[in-house]
């Protein structure tokens, strides 16, 4: 009857909408749009389809399709949740405000978004609820799965998630593979969409007319990690990072899950300035960060990836007293915050691999006096930089992980690197039922679990966060501010020994991949250019420095030896005097795996820094000063490549030279084959 009444009263759209709404199967199957959203500027759409109770969702933008039909729900251990759906109620609301970072890419940051929550239900059987969420900006959008409270259901064990993204335009991307050995650590592959077999987030896309798009995720808690498989076509499905049980995520109700995020952009710099991932996050949960400083700092590192020194105890041990006093020394003496160390603590002596248990984090080997050398570098402004390998024995450091933080507090440690290195997949986790233990992935619920408990435990004693073979960034750093940094790429270190060391497009990929998650500990600075047996590393002189405007991180390392930057006073010298806390940060120009200028506002001055690198290809790049004040005249220290540059035959040629400049001039950059260029403007 009540069928009868709507169709006889509606005409066919309203009809089918309603039948929607009301739980009443259409008479047709195309799909019916029960709600949508446009972004605050009409620049981005989203509509919510149902057919026949199955939902999914399209995104349009300014009228052309950017994602076609793609599907939402879930395969749960009680079946599957993605069907025989109808819209309960939905709500809309606007948000335009601007919050402040305590530190960042930039000061201030405007959250202007149009919101829709479309509740749904099951029609018959168990009567399952389950909500969409949309935050659509101009640039980009984020939604996210709500399992409300209900009867009937008090958990949820979620064997897959069906949510798909099916790109319409034809696209290249640019991506690294998921479900492998060494996690983050490769590099990125530029390969046609539908080529595309499983791989990490963030995947970046361009399409053939010029479209940028970044498939991500947000806020990523207690809850696995998203990897995209695609199954036809340019239509990627999210695939879970797996639990050592089976299922991908076991949770009581009522919960969120993470937010999947598309940026898009008519340029790849537009992708970069997005401020997306951290705006859908939460606001500081910890309170007054004033304690977090952003910094730079040495390392009793490098020596170890050259196979000069050592992390385990003997002869050739790096982390002895007496050698971090010379860095402290060279830290104090060239305005370093901090110095690294690592292989303090026993437990590097063998194969500690993936073999994590021997690690001891609450005191040091015999040869290295922490108390001595904390009281040392306090004199002279610098502070130890603590390092917890685990060989990923999670159980075993979370152990000692109180202790070993409440050391670091006592003796004024006020961050630390943690690290995790073991195949992906392999991670050791302590089996409840007794017998052998556990193993779970990097990206992993129990993973996603335990990095947020270190980093509340660390921030309890305002300690500060860098993680190496972490879990991906998700902007989590908005809500938890201690936690800086990270490594979750393939870093410095593999032009030390890695076969191939990383190209100079390498870098450049960085930039509109990697660092679309969040900051990024690559360990720059190597102006030596040579790694383990004199292998050469793809890079000139001047792009080491250009590496710490381009890739950002609010903890940057100065990776080579003191030594080394001794014999390169000239290039040095910007590396002392760049910043690392930013008031606004502006992309001049770039291209995906090309080359990328980047200008940098100084929080804490009037001072901007620009940095530009390329790939293997040298370029020459005409650059608009206008993002200097008006009306001001600055003093531009160049540190640029010098005539005949070239990471391959050349790398050296280096010139570091001063112009004055003001707001309506253009600095044509020449960059050399896997070059770059710095450069520092300081008001007059």
């Amino acid at each position: 009857m009540p069928s009868l009444f709507l169709s006889r009263c509606l005409p066919g759209a309203l009809l089918a909408l309603c039948a929607a709404a009301c739980g009443i199967a259409p008479a047709h199957a195309d799909p019916v749009t029960v709600a949508s959203v446009e972004s605050p500027g009409k620049v981005l759409r989203v509509a919510l389809e149902l057919d026949g109770g199955q939902p999914s969702y399209r995104v349009e933008r300014l009228g052309e399709p950017v994602v076609g039909r793609s599907r939402l729900g879930f395969q749960l251990r009680d079946g599957r949740l993605d069907r025989d759906l109808a819209v309960l109620a939905q709500e809309t609301r606007s948000v335009d405000d601007t919050w402040e970072q305590p530190w960042g890419e930039r000061r201030f940051i405007r959250n202007h978004y149009n919101e829709l929550v479309v509740h749904l239900g099951e029609r018959g059987g168990a009567r399952r609820r389950l909500d969409v969420v949309f935050r659509v900006y101009d640039d980009g959008l984020g939604f996210r799965y709500r399992f409300p409270e209900q009867p009937g259901l008090r958990e949820a064990i979620i064997d897959d998630e069906l949510t798909e993204f099916d790109i319409v335009p034809e696209s290249t991307a640019w991506w690294i593979p998921a479900g492998e050995p060494i996690h983050y650590e490769y590099l990125y592959r530029r390969t046609p969409l539908d080529e595309v077999p499983l791989a990490h987030t963030p995947i970046t896309l361009r399409s053939h007319d010029g479209l940028h798009v970044s498939i991500h995720e947000a806020a990523l808690v207690d809850y696995a990690g998203m990897w995209l498989r695609r199954i036809d076509g340019q239509r990627l499905r999210a695939q879970l990072s797996p639990a050592a049980e089976g299922w991908k995520v076991r949770r009581t109700l009522p919960f969120d899950t993470p937010w999947r995020t598309l940026q898009i952009s008519d340029h790849a710099g537009g992708l970069v300035e997005s401020s997306l991932i951290l705006n859908l996050n939460e606001p500081n949960k910890l309170g007054d960060v004033s304690w977090v400083k952003p910094a730079k700092y040495l390392g009793v590192w490098w020596s170890m990836h050259l196979n000069q020194e050592t992390w385990a105890t003997g002869p050739k041990h790096a982390a002895t007293t007496r050698n971090t006093q010379r860095y402290i020394d060279f830290a104090a003496a060239h305005g370093f915050r901090g110095v690294l160390v690592e292989g303090w603590n026993p437990g590097w002596d063998g194969d500690w691999v993936g073999n994590g248990n021997g690690f001891d984090f609450t005191r040091p080997t015999p040869d290295f006096d922490i108390e001595a050398l904390s009281a040392y570098g306090a004199r002279k402004g610098v502070h130890l930089l603590g390092h917890h390998e685990t060989g990923c024995a999670i159980d075993h450091y979370e152990d000692q992980l109180g202790a070993a933080l409440d050391l670091y507090a006592r003796l004024g440690v006020d961050a630390v690197k943690t690290g995790y290195v073991c195949d992906d997949g392999q991670v050791e986790r302590r089996n409840p039922a007794g017998g052998p233990p556990l193993r779970e992935w990097h990206d992993g619920q129990f993973m996603a679990g335990h990095h947020l408990k270190v980093v509340e435990e660390a921030a309890a004693r305002h300690i500060a966060v860098n993680a190496h073979e972490p879990i991906k960034d998700t902007g989590l750093r908005r809500s938890y501010p201690n936690w800086m940094s990270r490594e979750g790429a393939r870093g410095m270190e593999y032009n030390a020994w890695g076969q191939p060391p990383n190209p100079p497009e390498h870098e450049v990929n960085l930039v509109f991949t990697r660092l679309l998650a969040g900051p990024m500990d690559y360990t720059p600075g190597i102006v030596s250019l040579v790694g383990r047996n004199g292998q050469k590393i793809p890079s000139t002189l001047a792009r080491q420095l250009a590496l710490y405007v381009t890739l950002y991180s609010p903890l940057q390392m100065a990776a080579d030896l003191p030594e080394h930057y001794e014999q390169h006073r000239d290039a040095f010298r910007f590396i002392e005097d760049v910043a690392v806390d930013w008031d606004d940060t502006r992309v001049l120009d770039g291209e995906v795996g090309d080359y990328v200028t980047i200008a940098r506002k100084d929080r804490h001055s009037r001072d901007w820094f620009l940095g530009s690198i390329t790939d293997e290809h040298g370029r020459v790049l005409p650059v608009s000063l206008s993002f200097l004040e008006p009306g001001v005249r600055y003093r531009a220290e160049i540190y640029r490549d010098g005539d005949g540059a070239d990471f391959r035959t050349n790398p050296f040629a280096f010139v570091r030279e001063t112009r004055e400049v003001g707001s309506g001039d253009t600095l044509e950059l020449k960059l050399g084959p896997g070059g770059g260029e710095a450069v520092r403007f300081t008001p007059l």
